[in-house]
């Protein structure tokens, strides 16, 4: 063992030694942070472990990581890790938030722990709590994201297997719920009424207005801003951060759709917003606002929700028997299959989806009318 001097003055403990034919150096510290004692004590495991035939060093830096990986690569760590990742992906503000509280409520019970020690009897903790309150859907979207986290931390090499897999079976199925919506041309007809009827805030009613005419889904709308619109050549470009698939969305805007716009723009809030809340103009309007003028009109929450217009347009267009389903299925921005596809898919339809998009708004006028 020797003292090595560097040119800053750092003097660092050191040991030459020869293994597998091969002359190499391995460090013990600085001193005086290490001490000659520990540095001694250090030089003497490492003379035992080429006795035994292995590599110090790597035995040494074996050690380290598996210090390191139980202070430093715990659960909750590595998946703080992961969605900030996703988050300079372009993952959406709210979909971020969802997983977040999906990772607390298994951080309570696994945060702090290795994420190489962690077995599957131990996720099986956190999700059996969720469940014991009812809350199945919410026990298998933790799994899943649990399972994005070692998956992840395999990819960076601080896992080696995903113990999730063997929980597959183990979690109590949830009843598969669909979102309610009015689907049959009468009571939508009557829907269209109540809604142009509806003495509530200028935003608000404009925004429901536009759920009808457009069937976007309701984060789409509600978190649009002005400079998305262009009203001279009548459409709607939707950023691909607010998009379910994560692809720009255009949308044709028929003519009555371009009024409300125009009146709504007239009255001149000073906000890019362009349905703000009235609480605060610095935030859009809520779903629960939208939701909630729909109780206000009389319905209930198992007949129509802001997302059912989408069902409500997607039926009495293809009910029409006038449109190919397939212009009706990228109007709704429902892609498949591979990128080429899709791209053809939203350009192919695009005459017939500004045709359509006229037509629709005609149709609601008609209701109106009777």
């Amino acid at each position: 063992m020797y003292i090595e001097v560097k040119p800053n003055g750092t003097k660092l403990f050191k040991m030459a030694y020869r293994y597998d034919g091969k002359q190499k150096t391995l460090s013990f510290g600085d001193y005086p942070i290490t001490t000659l004692a520990k540095a001694r004590e250090r030089m003497v495991e490492a003379h035992r472990l080429l006795r035994d035939g292995i590599d110090p060093m790597a035995q040494f830096q074996s050690e380290k990581q598996a210090k390191l990986s139980k202070t430093e690569h715990t659960f909750s760590k590595i998946a703080a890790e992961l969605l900030e990742k996703r988050r300079k992906e372009g993952l959406s503000d709210a979909t971020l938030t969802k997983k977040r509280w999906l990772v607390s409520l298994a951080a309570a019970d696994i945060g702090d722990m290795p994420i190489r020690e962690i077995k599957a009897p131990d996720i099986l903790v956190p999700l059996r709590k969720i469940e014991s309150d009812g809350n199945y859907e919410t026990a298998k979207r933790t799994r899943a994201l649990i399972g994005e986290v070692f998956r992840y931390a395999i990819a960076t090499a601080r896992a080696e297997f995903d113990p999730t897999v063997g929980l597959r079976g183990a979690l109590i199925s949830p009843r598969v719920t669909h979102r309610a919506a009015i689907v049959e041309r009468e009571p939508f007809a009557e829907l269209c009424r109540a809604v142009w009827a509806f003495n509530g805030q200028p935003e608000v009613q404009t925004a429901l207005k536009l759920m009808v005419l457009l069937y976007p889904r309701p984060g789409e709308l509600r978190l649009s801003k002005w400079d998305e619109f262009d009203l001279a050549n009548r459409k709607w470009t939707i950023p691909a951060a607010r998009m379910k698939m994560r692809r720009e969305h255009i949308k044709p805007l028929p003519g009555l759709a371009v009024e409300l716009l125009e009146d709504l723009r007239s009255q001149s809030w000073k906000t890019d917003w362009v349905f703000p809340s009235r609480l605060s103009r610095a935030r859009s309007i809520s779903e629960n606002t939208l939701n909630g003028s729909l109780r206000r009109m009389g319905f209930g929450a198992e007949e129509m929700t802001s997302h059912g217009f989408r069902a409500s347009a997607s039926s009495l267009l293809n009910e029409s028997g006038k449109w190919q389903s397939d212009a009706i299925e990228a109007e709704l921005a429902h892609f498949s299959g591979d990128q080429v596809r899709r791209t053809y898919h939203r350009a192919a339809y695009w005459k017939e989806r500004v045709e359509m998009a006229e037509w629709w708004a005609g149709e609601v006028l008609g209701y109106l009318m009777h």
